[in-house]
This record gives structure tokens, C-alpha cells and sequence, in this order.
């Protein structure tokens, strides 16, 4: 159960929800209609190309799921909590994510496959950096999970069973920041195309100098920030 959610939980989850809605959808609007965020469809669409002896769309795909499990080992390394709890690494993770999805635009510009798989490894460190909080599985790359806890959520509901709000809020937070970053990627596509990414990797960006500035306090302060 979810005792308490501080403010940083609720921003940073809606934040992030937005980041990975807005590379989805540019991943899928621009680059071979491919979900750049999770890895349900790329694994079917494998599945599809092995049968049909498609050696290039199977490298492709296979690609991008290797490009998602790095991201995520890269997340292992530098965060190195399987809880989510504020830690100087975050600062560090969120810089190096801003620096792929940078990257990944000149390189979609161009049509490479590599520029789809820079884009996919932020995904997966993002997904694997927020981890858990309090109990709860908190992924912001990906909404199943989220769409599951609601279900369940309203099914206790009904049955009159004990259901924690603040997890349905959680999920709430997270289903709407992914819908809000799909809606202004795919209205900044049509005009920026690929460029569009440079958003969601300046805000990844900022946030990370600035908790990585945050964290320093201590060193002007005499005084560890929470």
C-alpha cells in the first residue's frame, strides 16, 4: 500500500510519462510506424518476420529490443537500487537518456536504423530507473501495467474490497502524461519531424543538471537534501 507519495514521485512520473509518449509516438509516426517505448509490438512483429523470412525486418527489430535491454543494463549500472528513491545517480541516468534521444535525431533524420535504437535505449533506461515506489510497479514507458492496475483497482471497488487511491491517481498521472506527450509529438512532428525529440531530450536534460545541482546543496550547505 501506498502510504505517502511525495511531489517529486507525482512529477516525476507524470514528467516522464510525457518524455515517453513523445518519442513513441515520433518513433511510430516517422520511423517504419515502430513503438520506440515498449517492446509487446516489436517482439509480435519479430514473431511475423521470422515466419515470413524477412532476414532485414528481423535484424531491425531484433535491433531494437537488444537497443531497449541496454538502455535498461545502463540504468543497473547507474542507479543500482531496485526502489525507487532519490539518489545522486538519477541526475546522471536522466543526462545520459537526454544524450541519447539527442543523438538519435540526426541519425532518424537520415533513416537509420541506429537513430531508432538510440531512441529505444533511452526508453529502456527510463523504464528500468523508475522501478518501484512503495510497493507499487511504477513504469512510465509503457501503460499496460498502468491500464491492469486500474482495472484491478475498480474491481475492488466493486467487490467492496479495501483500494488504495493514490495508486489509482499514480496510474491516472502516468496514463495521462503518456496520452499528453503522444498529442504534442504528433503535433510537433508535423512540423519538426524527427526534430521533435530534441524536446523531450532538453526537458530530460534540464531535469537531470538540475537534480545533479540540487543533490550538491550538501556541499554549500553543510545540510543533505531528501
Amino acid at each position: 500500500m501506498i502510504a505517502r507519495l511525495p511531489a517529486w514521485a507525482w512529477l516525476g512520473a507524470g514528467g516522464l510519462a510525457v518524455v515517453a509518449g513523445q518519442v513513441n509516438v515520433v518513433g511510430y509516426l516517422g520511423f517504419e510506424h515502430l513503438a520506440l517505448s515498449h517492446l509487446t509490438g516489436t517482439t509480435s512483429l519479430l514473431g511475423a518476420a521470422l515466419a515470413g523470412g524477412d532476414g532485414r525486418a528481423s535484424a531491425h527489430l531484433l535491433a531494437m529490443i537488444a537497443a531497449f535491454v541496454v538502455g535498461a543494463v545502463l540504468s543497473g549500472i547507474l542507479v543500482q537500487d531496485s526502489a525507487l528513491r532519490l539518489g545522486c545517480r538519477y541526475g546522471v541516468a536522466l543526462l545520459v537518456e537526454a544524450a541519447l534521444l539527442a543523438f538519435a535525431v540526426p541519425l532518424l533524420q537520415r533513416h537509420a536504423i541506429a537513430g531508432a535504437a538510440l531512441a529505444a535505449m533511452a526508453c529502456g533506461l527510463q523504464n528500468a530507473m523508475t522501478a518501484t515506489y512503495s510497493g507499487t510497479l511504477v513504469r512510465t514507458s509503457h501503460l499496460t501495467g498502468m491500464f491492469t492496475d486500474l482495472g484491478v483497482f475498480l474491481g475492488h471497488r466493486l467487490r467492496g474490497l479495501p483500494a488504495e487511491p493514490r495508486r489509482l491517481w499514480l496510474c491516472l498521472v502516468i496514463i495521462a502524461g503518456f496520452l499528453a506527450g503522444g498529442v504534442s509529438g504528433a503535433l510537433l512532428h508535423v512540423h519538426l519531424g524527427f526534430a521533435t525529440l530534441y524536446l523531450p531530450a532538453a526537458a530530460t536534460g534540464a531535469a537531470g543538471a538540475g537534480y545533479i545541482a540540487y543533490r550538491m546543496l550538501p556541499l554549500r550547505t553543510g545540510k543533505m537534501p531528501p
